[in-house]
């Protein structure tokens, strides 16, 4: 296990994507604390903020891969479809979802106030805003960029 994890340590388009990761991650404590005044260490690993780690993630892995292996390899076209999908569920699905759990949690407030039903809450922070995933796309370029150039 040691060996697996020595070698994970010097591939260094991984140590890129998870650097973008763990960099957005600050940066979303960083956001949160902006926008509401107080300290979430939530988002320290939870979904949803600004900027989106795992848009930073699959793009900082995808750009890394153009950049070492060439932006016409077969690798590039997997890694660029991945992020696409990353995005893609970020911006879209995570985020109706986001959605939906706010209204369901709207009506179960409404309901508990008739005690009709018990007491139960989503969590409604899931998905992202197209800036969040753009913010987080820009992130993982410039780490792929500084990993690969520096």
């Amino acid at each position: 296990m040691a060996t697996l994890m020595a070698l994970m340590g010097q591939n260094m388009i991984l140590t890129t994507a998870f650097t973008a990761w763990f960099i957005a991650q600050i940066l979303k404590t960083f956001t949160s604390y902006w926008i509401h005044g107080t300290v979430k260490f939530e988002r320290l690993v939870g979904a949803g903020g600004m900027p989106s780690s795992h848009t930073a993630l699959v793009v900082s892995l995808a750009w890394a891969v153009g950049l070492h292996d060439g932006f016409g390899s077969s690798l590039f076209a997997v890694t660029i479809v991945l992020a696409g999908i990353v995005m893609y569920d970020a911006a879209g699905v995570r985020r109706a979802a986001g959605k939906q759990a706010k209204v369901i949690n709207k009506l179960v407030r409404q309901l508990r106030v008739e005690h009709t039903v018990h007491d139960i809450t989503l969590k409604e922070l899931l998905g992202h805003s197209p800036i969040e995933v753009f913010a987080g796309a820009c992130l993982g370029i410039a780490v792929a960029y500084g990993f690969i150039f520096f």
